[in-house]
This record gives C-alpha cells, sequence and structure tokens, in this order.
C-alpha cells in the first residue's frame, strides 16, 4: 500500500475513534468548560481527518488551513441563528453546525487542528521512513 493510501487509512479509522469519542463526550460527561473543550477539540480534529480523508496528498499544513477554516467558519454561521432553527426542526444538526457563537471554539479549534497537522506530520514522516527501500 502506497504512504498516501494508508495516510487515507489511518485518518478514516481515526474518524471513526474521533466520532465515537465525541460522542461519549457529548453525551457521557457532565456539561461544563471542560467537556466543551474537550467536545470543540474532538469536532476541529474530526474536519481536519475528513479533509484529509478527502484530500490524502494535501501536506498537513494545508490540510489544517482547510480545517481551520472550515471551523471558524462554522462557528461564524451560528452568529447568523440558522443553525439553531434548524435545530429547532432536525435536533441532529446541533451535532454538526452547533447553535451558539463562542469565540473560545475559535481558539480550541485553531489549537487542535494544529496539533492534528503537527501528529500527521509525524505520523507521516514515520511512514515515510519506513516504506523506503534500504541502501
Amino acid at each position: 500500500m502506497t504512504t498516501v493510501g494508508r495516510r487515507r487509512l489511518i485518518a478514516a479509522g481515526l474518524t471513526v475513534a474521533t466520532v465515537a469519542a465525541g460522542l461519549a463526550v457529548r453525551f457521557a460527561l457532565r456539561r461544563g468548560a471542560a467537556s466543551d473543550v474537550a467536545g470543540d477539540g474532538l469536532y476541529a480534529i474530526l474536519i481536519y481527518l475528513i479533509v484529509v480523508v478527502l484530500a490524502p496528498r494535501a501536506r498537513p499544513a494545508v490540510a489544517a488551513v482547510v480545517a481551520g477554516s472550515l471551523c471558524v467558519a462554522i462557528e461564524l454561521f451560528q452568529l447568523t441563528g440558522l443553525p439553531v432553527a434548524w435545530a429547532a426542526t432536525f435536533p441532529p444538526i446541533a451535532l454538526a453546525l452547533g447553535t451558539g457563537f463562542d469565540a473560545r471554539d475559535i481558539v480550541v479549534y485553531l489549537v487542535a487542528v494544529a496539533g492534528a497537522a503537527f501528529l500527521d506530520q509525524a505520523i507521516g514522516a514515520r511512514l515515510s521512513s519506513s516504506t523506503q527501500l534500504p541502501r
């Protein structure tokens, strides 16, 4: 399997694990600042992983910019009030779009995406070195 294929496969597996962790944080932990931050971080990591699954050749920095931009755009979209209105009709939409703007979320998203990109870079370097033939 190519490095790109391995990266996509790893990202897909981590996507499933991240969704499970995010749902656990959302439904199993008490509501509070710590669970909100954890959920926001997992949300941003999920977006990063989805970007990698869809564009496995993208460099980690590029994937981070795309994921971070999407997270910020979704957070700013909450200022329109549309996510709240849509969630009133279809509650699961709140999991994807949120319902209320919080500037702290943007900071958490950007930190989480940067961390995901850093780990992606480190894993990618390791995968690249393990697939090269010895001289």
